[in-house]
């Protein structure tokens, strides 16, 4: 079997420039076996989608405690980010990936270690062959209390750095405020979560951009993974669904709710919450007729903080199904992993845990 993996390479002749690529191009094609089979895909299983704005706070802490345990994903409408906001940061985003080559080259690296770059994921067969995927990725760091991360946000399109500060800022708040809800639904207080991560998190976006896509059928936006840090917020362009998420061996097609955000867990909040919380698989498909872009605020903690099930959530009838270790010693295996369809929150697992 083919295995998959994700990593930075060296961009591929610009998707953005031209929406008339050609997906039969032999590096943009997978094997049969890695196709993302788009007939057998579940349009009829619907991912929760919850009011913020709900006044039975207790009712509100159930559904998104529910929403985590059994999809991993839900959607949130009434979250308090203005939608003028929302579709300000998506415009200029896309300006972005659609200024001309000589400017937007300055940002295509393959140095990981980087805070604001370009780059695209690929795929790779048994035979080391390198496919690339339809889409283009950029990553910026962010900070909803602080402006010094703005010097980094590109000074063309000429709005950006004023709509991605003040998007920032916003988003912030909302994820305190999720986290905060999911601290709830483990029965534990207010702020378990967020003090769990740490202090003097990771925070970093990534865009996405698929370019509207010939032959969807032989090709990847975004290859199956799940997200490594603790929690990631979506925004996303309406107007073509492209998110998947596997729900009971299924693939099932996350359909845009109108002015709503998707919350993701991630795997730290699966550790945290000692299992009861899934970080689940996803992937990214593209389609014919519209291009589609994502912009997703990730939350992590920084390399030194230790992670391990939160004390109050094990006890003799809920032993630790993870020991304990240090997000940079989970990069690490992240890492090391490279080439492989990565389980990398399954390595920390103690051999006395079911698989989760």
């Amino acid at each position: 079997m083919a295995t998959f993996k994700m990593a930075f390479d060296s961009l591929p002749p610009s998707l953005s420039s031209s929406s008339s690529s050609s997906s039969s191009s032999s590096s943009y094609v997978l094997p049969d076996h890695m196709r993302p089979d788009l007939q057998r895909v579940s349009h009829t299983i619907s991912v929760p989608t919850i009011d913020l704005d709900l006044h039975d706070r207790s009712l509100l802490v159930h559904q998104v405690s529910e929403a985590c345990h059994s999809f991993g994903f839900f959607q949130v409408t009434n979250h308090g980010i203005p939608q003028h906001l929302c579709d300000a940061v998506l415009d200029t985003t896309t300006q972005f990936f659609h200024l001309p080559p000589e400017q937007r080259n300055q940002y295509v690296t393959t140095d990981h270690t980087k805070k604001v770059k370009i780059f695209n994921y690929y795929a790779k067969d048994v035979e080391g062959r390198k496919i690339n995927l339809w889409s283009e990725t950029f990553t910026l760091p962010w900070d909803p209390m602080g402006q010094k991360f703005l010097n980094d946000v590109p000074q063309n399109p000429p709005q950006y750095r004023e709509v991605y500060g003040e998007y920032a800022r916003e988003m912030g708040r909302l994820m305190e405020r999720v986290l905060g809800l999911m601290s709830l639904g483990l029965g534990l207080d207010e702020g378990a979560l967020k003090r769990s991560i740490g202090e003097k998190p990771e925070l970093y976006s990534q865009a996405n951009y698929y370019p509207p896509c010939p032959q969807p059928e032989l090709t990847m936006g975004l290859g199956t993974h799940t997200d490594i840090v603790a929690i990631a917020v979506l925004l996303q362009t309406q107007e073509a669904a492209g998110l998947q998420i596997m729900k009971d061996h299924q693939w099932v097609s996350l359909l845009p709710h109108p002015n709503s955000l998707v919350v993701n867990v991630a795997d730290q909040i699966q550790v945290l919450s000692n299992g009861r919380y899934k970080s689940v698989i996803h992937r990214a498909v593209t389609n014919r007729a519209r291009g589609r872009l994502s912009l997703v605020m990730f939350y992590a903690p920084n390399d030194e903080t230790v992670m391990k099930p939160i004390e109050e959530l094990t006890d003799e009838h809920h032993p630790p199904l993870y020991k304990s270790f240090t997000y940079k010693q989970f990069m690490h295996e992240f890492r090391a992993q490279e080439g492989t369809i990565r389980r990398v929150k399954e390595s920390f697992q103690l051999t006395n845990s079911l698989d989760t």
